[in-house]
């Protein structure tokens, strides 16, 4: 037998036995999870790919979503995307080749790309995909074989891991509802129907008084580390602040001799106290006396009172849940409210200014915040740039910018110079805001032929300004303090500049030089700025905005915590 025989008779078994292997780990498992990532992992490393990721798609969306993503330039794991597949498409194991390289243009994938479908006798999952060899070699025919028997294997395992999630979770639901129905149907009727913490203190009073013959007793529960006492009766004193914290130190179920060293227990003739968890960490306890009929407090009694307990914890559980989200929503609707004022401060289209190349962006992050920027032609033909950063997010921070906006678009067409207006905004700002509200503010004003540029910095990062020819930045500062901090004692100053041809000024908000590593330990800081721009001062404005971002989110790793605003204003040549 040749060499090469035996070297394809080696892959052959090779490539069976990882296909016995992967077929028992994969059809073992329970989780379609670790059968993605393990399809991907072996898939790319038998191969030698470098570029891989999983298509599921969502049924009811009629969209994928990336599950699995491995190498840069393609989708990230959750993306969603919008694809054209026929039904033969659909019906196809393996689609690669120019016949398909509208679907992969589509996707965002190279041309050599090769798409493996996911899919059983019933059901489409998906398709692996992967991109060229590293090598810069197609898949051969046993390699597409090989990968197709493995996606085949994966494809019954997933639907079978997907079919066990299924019935794992019908029997949960089950489990649950035997349990309803073995602890007092009835009242757990009633208090499925409440979410007020009085209704339901009341319908527990009564179970203990009429179920149990129990007149002394208190529920207790511990909310955000607050203890306060839920329903109570026979009791001739509530429990103070230090009665309640050794309650809750007791064991789950404890029964309390005549001599305890609790003083409150004493008092009441206090005989069970009950413990109440809710994840596995206590929040409630009942603690109850004699019954009426003498009769002691058996295990029957005691899962009794712990379902009752635990029936009446979960429902107020359910209502703190349930005014959670409605806080939750009256945030998001606010938040959104402050987002689309934010939006609608902002000028778009950015003015076309003579000898002028502008550009700028406002990025919000997670949070709306208070970044504002804004251009305002003024009566003689001149153009005012502002930009400011204000205190707080959600609506307050949109209200005080649009107050802000208001104030500079009045101001505009008044014969007022910039030291005497910004003394007036601050004023203003300062008597009809709380303290902890104030606005870092940077404002000028371009001559009509652009030659000019006069401003006034009311605390805000000092702009950028790279004259032509020089390497060595100046920084606009010149100006005074914030605005609202405190009333106007000294006016505040202003500067004025020569702007010539292909003279530079990058604005921008504290966004941008605070911004942080992925580890948190580090800032982008100014210099880190000066550099980019110092590198990229030759282009565009658009350009040189365009670098701006890609380096903080390259130093960021793409995760921002604060709204991030610039403007690049470069003087044509």
């Amino acid at each position: 037998m040749s060499s090469s025989a035996n070297l394809d008779e080696r892959h052959s078994r090779f490539e069976l036995r990882t296909l016995l292997e992967t077929s028992r780990l994969l059809i073992e498992s329970q989780d379609p999870d670790f059968v993605l990532n393990n399809l991907l992992l072996i898939t790319m490393g038998k191969l030698l790919v470098t570029k891989g990721m999983i298509l599921i798609f969502k049924p009811g969306d009629n969209v994928y979503y990336a599950s699995r993503a491995k190498g840069r330039g393609w989708l990230k794991e959750d993306d969603e995307i919008s694809i054209d597949f026929t039904e033969e498409d659909l019906e196809t194991s393996v689609l690669h080749g120019q016949k398909y390289a509208s679907i992969f243009e589509q996707i965002g994938i190279e041309k050599e790309s090769i798409l493996f479908n996911l899919k059983t006798t019933n059901h489409h999952i998906g398709f692996l995909c992967l991109g060229p060899k590293g090598i810069k070699q197609e898949l051969t025919e046993r390699e597409i074989e090989f990968i197709e028997s493995l996606t085949i294997i994966s494809s019954v395992a997933i639907a079978n891991s997907r079919m066990f999630k299924e019935m794992r979770h019908i029997n949960r639901r089950l489990d649950r509802k035997v349990h309803d129905l073995n602890t007092l149907l009835e009242l757990s009727k009633d208090f499925n129907l409440m979410v007020d913490r009085d209704e339901i203190a009341r319908v527990f009073k009564f179970a203990m008084l009429g179920q149990m013959l129990i007149r002394t007793f208190f529920f207790a529960l511990d909310v955000d580390d607050e203890k306060s006492i839920v329903s109570i009766s026979g009791i001739k004193e509530p429990p103070s602040k230090e009665d309640l914290d050794k309650l809750f130190e007791l064991d789950d179920v404890t029964h309390i001799s005549e001599n305890s060293d609790c003083e409150f227990l004493n008092e009441n003739n206090i005989r069970l106290v009950i413990g109440l968890k809710f994840q596995n960490e206590k929040i409630g306890v009942v603690g109850v006396g004699l019954r009426g009929n003498k009769q002691e407090y058996g295990p029957e009694e005691v899962n009794f009172l712990q379902s009752l307990g635990n029936l009446a914890l979960l429902t107020i559980q359910k209502s703190l849940l349930l005014d959670e989200r409605l806080q939750k929503q009256r945030m998001e609707e606010e938040l959104n409210l402050a987002k689309n004022i934010q939006i609608g401060l902002l000028p778009d289209p950015l003015p076309e200014i003579d000898r002028l190349d502008l550009a700028a962006i406002n990025i919000s992050s997670r949070q709306v915040g208070g970044d504002y920027f804004d251009f305002i032609e003024t009566p003689d033909k001149s153009h005012l740039l502002a930009i400011a950063d204000v205190t707080g997010k959600g609506v307050p921070a949109s209200l005080l910018m649009a107050n802000l906006q208001s104030m500079l678009h009045a101001l505009a067409p008044i014969d007022v110079t910039m030291s005497e207006a910004t003394g007036s905004i601050n004023d203003i700002i300062y008597n009809n805001t709380p303290p902890d509200k104030f606005i870092t503010f940077f404002w000028g004003i371009i001559s009509e032929n652009g030659t000019k540029f006069k401003y006034v910095n009311a605390g805000h990062d000092p702009p950028i300004l790279f004259h032509k020819g020089s390497d060595e930045p100046t920084l606009l500062e010149e100006g005074g303090v914030i605005l609202g901090a405190m009333p106007t004692m000294m006016p505040y100053e202003s500067a004025e500049i020569d702007l010539k041809p292909g003279d530079l000024m990058v604005f921008f908000t504290d966004g941008v030089t605070e911004a942080l590593n992925p580890e948190q330990t580090e800032e982008y800081q100014t210099e880190r700025l000066k550099e980019c721009i110092r590198k990229n001062r030759d282009k565009s404005a658009q350009e040189i905005q365009d670098a701006i971002i890609n380096d903080i989110n390259a130093f960021s790793n793409n995760i921002q915590y604060d709204d991030i605003t610039t403007i690049v204003l470069k003087v044509d040549e």
